[in-house]
């Protein structure tokens, strides 16, 4: 697991995953795991999944060499509306991106411990041999 800042910017999450260390063989297997472990969590709120790679190249977006799958599933934390600037980070996603011989689990970090908290451990899970 690897924590960043993407573009120098955004602090995100990232865990390298290879198809021999866990059970699932897709990115649809690991977007229903994710789904089942969202739905399991007190107060989260599954809300849908995005074929990421399906739109980019309906528009005749650019995909890096090696991309299989890219999916995100969305889905909210939310325990609070403080104020109106938290929507900017909500809802919270997960990337799941098939490498062919291994996934890149990815998420930016909520402000939020809980979430972040629960993300990491969702994807550390991922790993079962």
């Amino acid at each position: 697991m690897k924590q960043l800042h993407f573009q120098e910017k955004y602090p995100i999450t990232v865990v390298d995953i290879a198809k021999s260390e866990t059970p699932y063989a897709s990115a649809d297997a690991l977007a229903a795991y994710f789904r089942d472990c969202i739905e399991r969590t007190p107060r989260v709120q599954y809300i849908g999944q995005f074929d990421h790679l399906a739109h980019t190249r309906a528009i005749g977006g650019d995909v890096a060499p090696g991309i299989e799958a890219a999916v995100n599933v969305l889905f909210c934390f939310g325990h609070a509306l403080p104020n109106p600037q938290v929507l900017a980070v909500r809802p919270r996603s997960i990337g799941i991106c098939d490498l062919g011989s291994h996934f890149v689990i990815s998420f930016m970090d909520a402000p939020m411990k809980p979430a972040n908290d629960a993300m990491q451990a969702w994807a550390l899970a991922l790993r079962q041999r």
